[in-house]
């Protein structure tokens, strides 16, 4: 019951259709504080396609799309794992590692400022790339997209903007790969989700556990791409015309694993990175304007983790309704999953409620402290 308020917070939001599902996880310290489930998978209108799951109540084991969370729980994490291990220099031009960043048009040729791109510059999104682009609408395979997003060119010049980038990070998991010699997906399960007891996440989910999987969006409309109700497979376009393993999203997890996540985060990385590498990655980069740090978001006003969380908290969103915020200096962490994106992305709701569900979390465990006094 201490964290009342803030349950009852996603259940009026589920009340008022701000997303069907959700799934609260907090931590404090190595402690798991609260794990709840809320709502059921979608909306119940009658006009419905029966074949969807619509009374199916969301559990503690309800995975869920993460979207851009893949970006920091999945991308990031290879990056420090490869970075401790002496095999990636943060300061290492793109280019060479990725030639084609610089080979793959004749305008990419000719713009000097491509071989500047550092590896930091993609992990701190001031590469100077766009934020997004439909590459889907002209990409069928993954090769094509990926020479989409060798050609994007840049908005800036590198080190300039913070501009926060998918295309730079489908970049980046890209040359993660190549430094690795495997896939992304693969390196992480062994690397990250293994060590840490994340046995329920992954990427492109098994086909026979998707019904259980909450659905993300509709398309099964004449004009949409996949022309189908999107459910335990990615819901980023980019991402599904690359296999559903991608460097910016793709990634399914429940928020008990992802809590464990946090946990280790919080205990400086433990059993996976050091100390200094988490501190390294999570801390705010001060080369150009923006509030990212290496692959992490870190707070400002108005922040999407509230109002009390401190100037050393770093986390990230996911376009799906999804969020990771860890505060080091409470030793807390705070994983909210939805699907907010059902039956279409139209609402923005979660926006105004997430800071709302922090505050009453982080409200709760200071009165609770000050209480025991």
């Amino acid at each position: 019951m201490r964290f009342a308020a803030a349950l009852r917070i996603i259940e009026q939001a589920i009340n008022g259709r701000a997303f069907p599902a959700a799934c609260l996880a907090v931590t404090n310290g190595t402690e798991l504080l609260a794990l709840k489930a809320f709502g059921r998978f979608t909306f119940e209108p009658a006009f419905l396609p029966v074949t969807l799951p619509v009374t199916l109540p969301v559990t503690s084991a309800t995975l869920f799309d993460l979207a851009s969370l893949t970006k920091v729980v999945a991308t990031t994490s290879m990056a420090m794992v490869l970075y401790e291990r002496g095999l990636l220099d943060l300061d290492a031009p793109v280019a060479g590692i990725v030639p084609e960043f610089v080979s793959a048009s004749p305008e990419t040729k000719h713009d000097p400022r491509r071989q500047a791109v550092t590896v930091r510059m993609l992990l701190a999104h001031t590469a100077g790339l766009a934020a997004h682009e439909k590459f889907y609408l002209q990409a069928r395979t993954r090769e094509d997209l990926l020479d989409a997003v060798y050609c994007a060119p840049l908005q800036s010049s590198p080190g300039d903007h913070s501009t926060y980038s998918d295309i730079g990070f489908i970049l980046l998991g890209v040359l993660l790969e190549r430094i690795a010699a495997e896939p992304l997906d693969v390196f992480c399960q062994r690397e990250v989700f293994g060590p840490l007891g994340m046995i329920n996440t992954t990427f492109n989910p098994p086909t026979e556990i998707r019904p259980h999987i909450p659905p993300t969006t509709d398309e099964s409309g004449d004009n949409a791409f996949r022309r189908r109700i999107i459910q335990g497979e990615v819901q980023d376009e980019n991402a599904s015309v690359l296999g559903g393993v991608a460097g910016h999203a793709g990634l399914f997890a429940t928020a008990e694993d992802l809590s464990r996540f946090a946990r280790s985060m919080l205990q400086g990385g433990r059993p996976i990175l050091r100390p200094e590498t988490v501190a390294l990655f999570t801390r705010r980069e001060t080369t150009a304007s923006g509030s990212h740090a290496l692959g992490w978001d870190t707070p400002s006003a108005p922040s999407q983790s509230g109002k009390y969380f401190g100037g050393q908290a770093f986390g990230h969103l996911g376009f799906t309704g999804t969020s990771l915020w860890i505060d080091p200096e409470r030793e807390l962490s705070i994983t909210l999953l939805t699907n907010r994106t059902w039956p279409d992305c139209a609402n923005q709701d979660i926006k105004r409620i997430r800071p709302q569900v922090h505050d009453a979390i982080v409200e709760a465990i200071t009165t609770e402290s000050k209480g025991s006094r």
